[in-house]
């Protein structure tokens, strides 16, 4: 049995990491990390999307059976037990702190401890029309958030700091088993960071490799979010400043993440103590001319995850996909609890390194697409699966940008693959049952 800390940042793209390749990044504790543990080379979001994401995570279940497909908070069903509630139950003492997300209150999740876990304004996102498509009037404002500003990571720092605290002054005494998870916002947008974060990357504000002249950027669910979002508004300048300021957050969460790993040393936890670094989403970061999440493409759905200690290998890498459910079991094994049955993953702990029929799902019912979208990643292939715009198909290792969509070309693998999406749901229907909701929303919101 160990105790297990989680950090989860937001919208971190694990492309964005020199653990995972990028050559200019300074991320040395996630690299410190990584050497002590298992780097899951594949791990994938439920949806990307801050709300539909963590509910998921939080509740054990895909996006589609819980209902949470937006960031809009009203109609959601309340009463799903959490992870934390779970585990509480079975004695094992569960903490929060930091950003929620979720579908109900902080502190109705049912956590032993909750802390600054500050709510979701009510009503959330009112932006969320997909038929017709809604078209955020005045987004592109937001890209001038980038730059240097005095006190930029305050809150995420108090977070990190109420995790310190605890660690070394409440778990010592606590005489059971435990779990910590600690949730700061960097490096989400706006990319505003301090002075010496800014500074250490003078030549950080470059463009993307691939812009709005490919056929993948073309196609009409990343045109529907370039449009949600004002995105063909954004000046070179804009786009030059983000990625530099997206570059510091992240150097910010990896001095987050060094913080922790020095307390569970100094406090004689790192022995017996799961470490996790993940995130909830990625950030297209100006790939295709898109920006944030709400994509099925790689730089929003992927995420960084990283594990150390009991029950994880030192220094090895894992090919076989994952996801975030995968990360949650992982916790309940770590810490000898029982999961419901229903919930979905399997734990870390419990997964080859390199299985190619192992399958991963993921879905996208939020606001920016005209309608829903599905995930399967199967091996080296992953199947985007449209309910309102031609499919595709890449092949991550020979394409891993997703420029050359072979769904016409290997109509085999597609048909694979989309067999496999139908054995984890009915997209048809699923996509029916999403716009049902979110026309119930719609209603909801014009009746406030």
């Amino acid at each position: 049995m160990a105790n297990v800390v989680l950090l989860m940042s937001d919208e971190h793209n694990p492309f964005y990491s020199s653990v995972y390749g990028h050559r200019r990044l300074i991320t040395p504790n996630m690299e410190r990390l990584a050497g002590r543990g298992t780097v899951f080379e594949n791990a994938y979001c439920p949806s990307p999307l801050c709300l539909p994401c963590r509910s998921a995570f939080m509740a054990g279940r895909r996006v589609h059976q819980i209902q949470v497909y937006n960031n809009c908070s009203v109609n959601l069903d309340e009463r799903h037990r959490s992870y934390g509630a779970v585990l509480d139950e079975q004695g094992v003492h569960s903490v929060h702190i930091g950003k929620v997300h979720a579908y109900a209150s902080p502190n109705d999740l049912g956590f032993s401890e909750m802390h600054l876990g500050t709510e979701w304004p009510r009503p959330g996102d009112t932006f969320i029309g997909r038929q017709p498509l809604t078209v955020r009037v005045g987004a592109a404002e937001r890209a001038s958030g980038y730059g240097p500003r005095k006190g930029a990571h305050d809150e995420d720092l108090q977070v990190v700091d109420r995790a310190i605290e605890w660690l070394e002054r409440t778990a010592p005494a606590l005489g059971r088993a435990w779990t910590l998870a600690v949730n700061i916002v960097a490096p989400h947008f706006p990319h505003i960071t301090s002075r010496e974060l800014w500074d250490l990357y003078p030549d950080g504000g470059d463009l993307p490799e691939v812009g709005m002249d490919c056929e993948s950027a073309r196609h009409p669910y990343a045109a529907d979010l370039r449009k949600h979002f004002e995105a063909e508004k954004f000046t070179e300048e804009q786009v030059r400043g983000l990625r530099r300021g997206y570059l510091a957050g992240i150097t910010f969460v990896d001095r987050q993440l060094g913080r922790l790993m020095d307390v569970l040393e100094r406090s004689g936890f790192a022995d017996d103590t799961v470490l996790l670094y993940s995130t909830d989403h990625g950030e297209m970061l100006g790939k295709f001319g898109m920006w944030w999440k709400c994509s099925l493409y790689e730089d929003s759905v992927r995420v960084p995850m990283i594990v150390a200690g009991p029950g994880f290998d030192r220094g090895t890498r894992t090919r076989t996909p994952v996801d975030l459910h995968d990360l949650q079991a992982s916790i309940f094994k770590s810490t000898a609890a029982t999961r419901p049955a229903d919930w979905i993953g399997i734990p870390l702990q419990d997964i080859p390194r390199n299985d190619p029929n192992r399958v991963v799902f993921a879905e996208y019912h939020g606001h920016g697409t005209r309608s829903g979208g599905y995930l399967v990643r199967k091996g080296d292939w992953k199947l985007l699966w449209y309910a309102e715009a031609p499919h595709q198909l890449f092949n991550l290792i020979e394409d891993p940008r997703e420029l050359d969509n072979r769904y016409l070309r290997e109509a085999g693998k597609a048909a694979e693959l989309e067999a496999e999406l139908r054995k984890i749901c009915d997209p048809e229907l699923e996509n029916r049952r999403a716009h049902d909701f979110e026309d119930g929303q719609i209603r909801s919101l014009r009746a406030m």
